[in-house]
């Protein structure tokens, strides 16, 4: 049938927008939608989509691009803090699960190769749901994320020798000897795709990014991480760790950000394709005709590879909470057991009741998964107080990735050019932290070298501003010249930080309606100042004196921003004690010595009675007061914050100049 794929994507996505919103009100995790809209959809249920393989092809694509992000986001450093846990941590995991799981299966009669086999199916986990899972509950860098991600790395390079082996075991293959090479092989194409995409990522991104498009780069994202996915695909590997070493290589950039950016829409999208596929493969009927079945190997299942995992956190000297935490987090049967389970149907090591009875608990713990992870602290809590004081000695640590630039109420500058730069100049000078967001690799190029805090990236991308730390910012200056990117960028940082402070460069006064719209607090357009300089030259050239010209300037500012501000508080939904604030502004101002504040007291009222302001805040050294008493005695180098009117500030700074 022609368009059959896109008639497929669309039933499969509308019927997902139906089923998803409907659990979503129900309080249940939008995973378990997108399961239900498999089953639904799937052959088993209503028959809506015919060709299932073409959609778990494009599911793959999801798993590719989750690896993808996840390698970006662990560079190379990060994963060799964390060396021990992906070797011993997840050796010991896979390994006793495997051992353990066999057991169950001989005492229950069953044979021992099919009972290794059932080893292999439950020793992986999923690597698509947990990291999913943990990403959006900011859970990576805690002790239990690290672990978790050590443990699933493992399980993903063990996929390679458990696909070998299963040949073994069905009786075909060529023995050893084929595994040895096939191995030997796959550990080759592992190393070169990562020297390769060592050396080669950056130069092929400089070139890219040197042409200024958008589209050439999100074009080269999906060629280098594909291209490397497929590579190692060829050599027997899965596609997901092809795509974990082209990530790790570009994690090494500075356009990383940018890149995690660029590709999160594609990678939320295509994922909602996997768990859907994973849905289609289930038929419902095996819930029905073998409920206590699934019940017990559901929980059998949950027991075993919490026992497991968490034994192997303790082992390596893990406190017991992130341990049970990251335990309990593991139970669930991974994606990758499904291709194993195929191929152990070909190999006669699974009939077709026995298929669909593991698959049904294997969805099931996948479903439970999003409640693990949501329950999974008070559990580890209770348990953990239970635990013998011989296991409460654990003090390891992972190592947690720390933020390039870690610091708080800082500035953002969006912008390095000649804005940027003197402000980043006078922000330095005064002892002020700020982190700069550019788009041009040339300048993020040599601000780096000259130690400049700067980041390459669009600063309408959340990543980015969140690689920025605008949640810890007390301020954000925008000073770029395209009108559109900076409505995007100042949209996207009040969403994510209401209380932010944004102040915008913009060039005709005709733009700043739209952006007082979107929130922004202060907007400073050059075609004001530019008339402001101008007149100001001209009555220089006339020898009009200093102390006039700056009046004459004073005047226009105030009138003019006074007409700025009341379009400001039109669109301001203040309430609260603000909503009272309109028409009065602050101003902070230093006491210099032979001025008439000088040695004056508070209640002497000479900046009431002069120019009808108030000094709220004073602050000396590094003592800061606050409605300071009357008897205050102001001196030298005293900061005076002062609440007032436009006018009568400008008539306070009078007072405390000598």
């Amino acid at each position: 049938m022609e368009y059959a794929a896109l008639r497929d994507i669309e039933i499969l996505f509308g019927l997902a927008l139906v089923t998803v919103i409907i659990f979503r009100r129900l309080m249940f995790p939008s995973i378990i939608g997108f399961l239900v809209t498999g089953v639904l959809a799937g052959p088993y249920a209503l028959g809506l989509i015919k060709d299932t393989h073409q959609v778990e092809q494009m599911a793959e694509i999801g798993v590719v691009l989750l690896l993808f992000t996840i390698g970006i986001e662990y560079s190379l450093k990060e994963l060799m803090r964390i060396k021990h846990l992906v070797l011993w941590g997840g050796g010991v995991q896979v390994g006793v699960t495997i051992v353990l799981v066999a057991l169950v299966g001989l005492v229950f009669g069953v044979p021992w190769k099919q009972a290794a086999f059932f080893g292999f199916l439950t020793s992986l986990s999923s690597t698509a749901i947990l990291m999913k899972l943990l990403m959006d509950a900011g859970e990576m860098d805690s002790p239990h994320g690290k672990i978790c991600l050590g443990i699933l790395i493992f399980q993903d390079l063990c996929i390679v020798p458990l696909m070998l082996f299963t040949p073994f075991l069905g009786g075909a293959g060529n023995g050893l000897t084929g595994i040895a090479i096939v191995s030997l092989k796959a550990l080759a194409v592992v190393v070169a795709s990562h020297f390769g995409a060592r050396f080669a990522v950056p130069w092929i991104f400089n070139q890219v990014v040197k042409a200024r498009s958008r589209e050439l780069f999100i074009l080269t994202i999906i060629f280098v991480g594909f291209g490397t996915a497929w590579l190692t695909a060829q050599a027997g590997l899965s596609l997901a760790l092809g795509a974990f070493i082209a990530g790790l290589a570009i994690s090494e950039s500075e356009y990383s950000h940018q890149v995690m950016g660029d590709i999160i829409p594609f990678r939320d999208a295509f994922m909602s394709l996997f768990f859907i596929s994973v849905g289609m493969l289930l038929d419902p009927m095996t819930l029905f005709k073998h409920p206590l079945a699934v019940l017990l190997i559901v929980a059998g299942i949950v027991v075993i590879k919490w026992l497991v995992a968490t034994g192997a956190s303790l082992i390596l000297q893990f406190p017991p909470r992130p341990a049970l935490m990251s335990g309990l987090m593991l139970t669930q049967v991974g994606e990758f057991s499904f291709v194993l389970s195929r191929a152990g149907q070909q190999y006669n090591l699974l009939s077709t009741e026995q298929y669909q009875i593991f698959l049904a608990a294997s969805v099931a713990t996948m479903a439970l998964t999003p409640y693990l992870i949501k329950y999974a602290e008070p559990i580890a809590n209770r348990v953990s107080s239970w635990l013998p004081a011989m296991l409460k000695s654990g003090n390891r640590v992972t190592g947690v990735s720390h933020d390039r630039f870690p610091m708080e109420d800082h500035v953002i500058i969006v912008g390095f050019g000649v804005n940027g730069k003197n402000l980043a100049r006078v922000l330095n000078g005064n002892g002020i932290r700020y982190i700069a967001i550019e788009t041009n690799h040339h300048t993020v190029k040599s601000e780096r070298k000259k130690g400049t805090r700067i980041i390459f990236g669009d600063a309408s991308k959340a990543e980015i501003l969140s690689h920025a730390l605008i949640e810890k910012a007390r301020l954000m200056v925008i000073a770029i010249s395209d009108a559109t990117a900076t409505r995007r960028v100042a949209a996207q940082a009040r969403m994510m930080k209401p209380g932010l402070h944004i102040i915008v460069r913009t060039r005709y006064i005709a733009e700043m309606e739209p952006l007082y719209q979107l929130g922004v607090n202060d907007v400073v357009p050059e075609e004001f100042e530019t008339s402001v300089e101008i007149f100001s030259r001209v009555l220089r050239a006339y020898l009009v004196p200093h102390d006039q010209i700056d009046h004459c300037v004073a005047e226009i500012r105030r009138d003019s921003y006074q007409m700025f501000r009341t379009m400001s508080r039109r669109h301001s939904h203040a309430t609260g004690v603000t909503g009272y604030l309109s028409g009065v502004e602050l101003g902070t101002f230093r006491v210099h010595s032979g001025s008439p504040i000088d040695g004056t007291l508070l209640k002497d009222g000479l900046l009431r009675e002069r120019c009808g302001a108030t000094a709220l805040v004073i602050k000396r050294g590094e003592q800061v007061t606050s409605n300071p008493d009357p008897i205050w005695k102001f001196e030298p180098d005293d900061i005076v914050l002062v609440l007032g009117k436009s006018d009568q500030l400008v008539f306070a700074a009078q007072l405390f100049e000598s």
